[in-house]
């Protein structure tokens, strides 16, 4: 059932060189390969921004349809709707030459890309924007970037959450407004391509219902099955493989999809396979057998030992160190320690007393690492600057370290691009030629100079041309710092990006993310998070290329199993360029409702890898570090330092 006509939009000028059609869709779950979706819209627009052509229809999916609480589409409803493979055809005509705008647009690219593959279709979609990644971008003054928060900062009336045509409807003018107000700012917008390696994709895998046991080891020639065992399935089998799975792991086995040094046993018919789970299981030493011999021995399936009410690891607590009582009501001292056995760098630290109204996360600040000619300015209990956004402009590599240290030390945030979100632009060196110079004239942004900042280090001092103003800010993490994560919090996302110019073939950027056990080694292939292997085999880890200097690792750690005690999230990138061509790195820790904490790791140089941050178990509880680490090698050698075998 197509929706008839088309509803009128405030005019707008939109960015040339592409075609837009704005999309949203509602789905059965969160997982492409396996959830379906049971409605969608999309608005075709035109140069001023005002829609052409509109299409949006219910879809039958022919299964659960999953949270109705939440999108309110009951089987009953959705019985009289067409399949996808009804409207496929027109649906693909629609969005044949356009780019696709979407709310977590790799989400709705990778559902329509699922259900076009499932009819045979080439998925006609070439390239996306995310309109989640082009809010960030433009740094806008709100506390998260949900639709609905976009929605209310644009003053757009939403008429029914979760409903595709309303959304898209809403979306369309938070589109066409935060366009072109990049436009204004001469910020390119966050436009991904869809075809080649960067493409998301969501395998069609098992999945992992982690076993109720502990994990007994291999099948032994002596011993037979033990509840608990981890079996790998390979190769075609006699039993389809997702209803063997499932008969095992009602059997009490943990089946998973990757091969790895805990792997019990393989399943494969053909003994003579060289696929890349049966070579892995032979060089390793794991029992490979065929289905046959599973059926027999699962006849007689020994008693697991059940696993301990609780996995979290205790360790020894950090001793508290001993700090001045200060002249304010509440006193909240935290201590932060590096621990032994981490491979980072090691980290002064200093202790900092929280006056109690201030509600900023328990953090201490770490000592800002020196440059190899300039040592950082010493660390000011105020914060005179909290709350601005500062653009640099001008000036050498090193001068920018310097200078962004400071900027953090005053309690301000630096910004990589011209934004919404900037209050002043600091002008080094070579400053006032810099192309954006007549955009931050015409904003009216105050010009500050060195002077200005350290003046401000040493008194205290506001300069009186700077706005006062405070903005949504979240503290900014220096290198090294450690932050405990609030215990009732599960999701996280770690948002990464780069100065928007610095796009294209000149820098291939990729974020990835490694799970690791105690021994700093990933437990199997799966454990790698890149752009080939998006999500891990538990849906915990996902990655999302949002945008040419946006992308995002995306944290379940309820859905983490309990051998994963670290998540490394890295960066690296491709050829022969460097941090120090690329420049500084943001890096934002993102809770359901706001960011949680920034920090900006700028010191690279002739390194093509960097460790950007860690989240870790300590003490029965989640903590996240700001890293900053890097490497000359490639990404091949930051994998196999994790335990991973990377193909030449």
């Amino acid at each position: 059932m197509t929706r008839a006509g088309v509803y009128e939009t405030r005019a707008h000028s939109m960015p040339t060189g592409h075609k837009w059609v704005v999309v949203d869709v509602e789905t059965s779950g969160r997982r492409a390969a396996s959830h379906r979706v049971l409605s969608l819209a999309a608005l075709v627009l035109r140069e001023d921004g005002s829609v052409e052509r509109e299409f949006s229809t219910l879809l039958n999916p022919g299964c659960d349809p999953g949270p109705v609480e939440i999108h309110g589409l009951t089987a009953d409803r959705l019985a009289g709707a067409p399949r996808f493979d009804e409207v496929a055809d027109e649906f693909a005509e629609l969005l044949s030459g356009q780019t696709m705008v979407a709310h977590n647009a790799s989400f709705d690219f990778g559902f329509l890309d699922a259900e076009f593959q499932r009819v045979g279709v080439a998925t006609p979609i070439e390239n996306r924007l995310c309109s989640l990644a082009l809010s960030r971008r433009l740094e806008l003054d709100v506390p998260n970037h949900r639709l609905s928060t976009l929605a209310e900062y644009w003053q757009i009336p939403q008429l029914i959450a979760h409903d595709a045509y309303d959304d898209a409807r809403v979306l369309t003018e938070v589109f066409t407004r935060s366009a072109s107000l990049a436009e204004a700012l001469q910020l390119p917008l966050p436009v991904v391509s869809c075809r080649g390696r960067r493409t998301t994709v969501y395998p069609d895998q098992v999945k992992r219902v982690p076993s109720e046991f502990e994990n007994p080891g291999r099948l032994g020639p002596a011993t037979g099955l033990v509840q608990g065992m981890k079996v790998v399935i390979s190769g075609s089998t006699r039993t389809p493989r997702l209803a063997l799975a499932a008969k095992l792991s009602g059997a009490g086995f943990d089946v998973m999809n990757s091969v790895s040094r805990k792997t019990s046993v393989v399943v494969c018919d053909d003994p003579l396979s060289q696929n890349a789970k049966v070579r892995r299981a032979v060089s390793d030493g794991i029992p490979v057998i065929s289905e046959a011999q599973l059926d027999e021995l699962l006849a007689r399936v020994e008693p697991g030992v059940a696993k301990a009410e609780s996995t979290r690891i205790v360790l020894p607590a950090v001793p508290e160190p001993v700090v001045e009582r200060a002249a304010v009501e509440e006193v909240r001292v935290v201590s932060v320690a590096i621990e032994p056995a981490e491979p980072v760098e090691p980290v002064t630290v200093v202790p900092e007393v929280i006056a109690a109204e201030d509600p900023q996360p328990q953090i201490v600040p770490a000592a800002p690492t020196p440059t190899a000619t300039a040592r950082p300015a010493p660390v000011s209990r105020s914060t005179p600057w909290r709350g601005r956004r500062v653009l640099l402009m001008g000036g050498s590599h090193l001068d920018c370290v310097l200078m962004r240290s400071r900027i953090v030390q005053l309690g301000a945030r630096p910004s990589l691009n011209l934004t919404a979100a900037v209050t002043d632009v600091l002008v080094l060196a070579d400053g006032e030629s810099d192309r954006r110079m007549a955009r931050v004239e015409a904003r009216g942004l105050p010009l500050i100079r060195e002077a200005d900042v350290n003046e401000a280090l040493s008194s205290g001092v506001v300069p009186v041309h700077m706005r006062v103003e405070s903005r949504l800010s979240a503290p900014m993490l220096a290198r090294g710092q450690v932050v405990d994560l609030p215990p009732k919090a599960s999701s996280w996302a770690v948002n990464v990006a780069w100065r928007a110019e610095n796009v294209g073939d000149e820098f291939e950027v990729d974020v990835v993310a490694f799970l690791l056990g105690e021994d700093f080694r990933v437990d199997s292939d799966q454990d790698f998070v890149f752009y080939n292997n998006p999500v891990d085999e538990d849906n915990a880890v996902e990655l999302s290329i949002d945008g040419g200097s946006e992308q995002c690792i995306r944290v379940d750690l309820a859905a983490l199993p309990a051998e994963c005690h670290r998540i490394v999230i890295a960066a690296a990138i491709d050829g022969e360029r460097t941090f120090g061509d690329l420049g500084a790195v943001s890096v934002s820790v993102d809770g359901p409702d706001s960011t949680f904490a920034t920090f900006v790791l700028d010191a690279g140089t002739v390194e093509r890898t960097m460790v950007l941050t860690e989240i870790y178990r300590r003490g029965g509880a989640w903590r996240i570090r700001a890293v900053g680490q890097g490497n000359e090698d490639g990404l091949a050698a930051l994998a196999t330092g994790y335990g991973l075998e990377v193909d030449d």
